[in-house]
């Protein structure tokens, strides 16, 4: 077993605190709840000076019990850091994934109507394998590996047996083409 370090032990003490679980919830639902307040000015407005301010301590004091009305439900707080938590792995997935675009594309801006067909091809090809890997690493693939290799008859024929009724009640319900080319060459 790996010895514990002095970062490792400082990280275990501010979550023994609760800093992860309560101060930054807290900080954060405060500080979107005071933008969001500062910025639509629904509070109001005061004039001082000829010039226009948004009542900050009100909205201050809004945005603060807030917060704290969320750190009072550990069921928010957990929406929030796991929420927080995927936001941010989505975000480092699509920095992984134009990162490996870049490799393809030169110095001058990406334009995907200009780039061609196999470039396209070898960015989806990127793209899947980008997700993939994330997948592994969340230990997902695995699941869905075996979600896909234990299907049961009745639940592949009744996917199947939908699968057919979309698709007739799409055929049977779309337009008939109206024949452009006909009216095309009358004009």
């Amino acid at each position: 077993m790996a010895e514990e370090t002095l970062f490792r032990s400082v990280l275990t003490f501010l979550d023994e605190l609760g800093v992860y679980d309560v101060l930054l919830p807290f900080l954060l639902v405060f500080t979107i709840m005071f933008a969001i307040l500062e910025k639509t000015k629904v509070l109001g407005t005061e004039k001082i000076d000829g010039r226009e301010y948004t009542k900050k301590n009100i909205n201050a004091m809004v945005a603060f019990v807030s917060a704290f009305l969320v750190i009072a439900s550990t069921q928010l707080v957990s929406i929030i850091n796991q929420t927080i938590a995927n936001v941010v792995l989505l975000l480092i997935l699509s920095v992984s994934f134009l990162l490996l675009v870049g490799v393809f594309w030169g110095s001058e801006e990406y334009n995907l109507q200009k780039s061609p067909t196999w470039m396209k091809f070898f960015m989806v090809l990127m793209f899947i394998g980008v997700v993939v890997i994330f997948l592994d690493a969340a230990n997902w693939l695995q699941d869905i590996l075996t979600f896909f290799s234990n299907w049961n008859t009745e639940w592949v024929a009744s996917i199947i047996l939908v699968i057919l009724i979309f698709g007739f009640m799409a055929y049977i319900t779309q337009e008939p083409s109206r024949g452009k080319k006909k009216d095309d060459k009358e004009k």
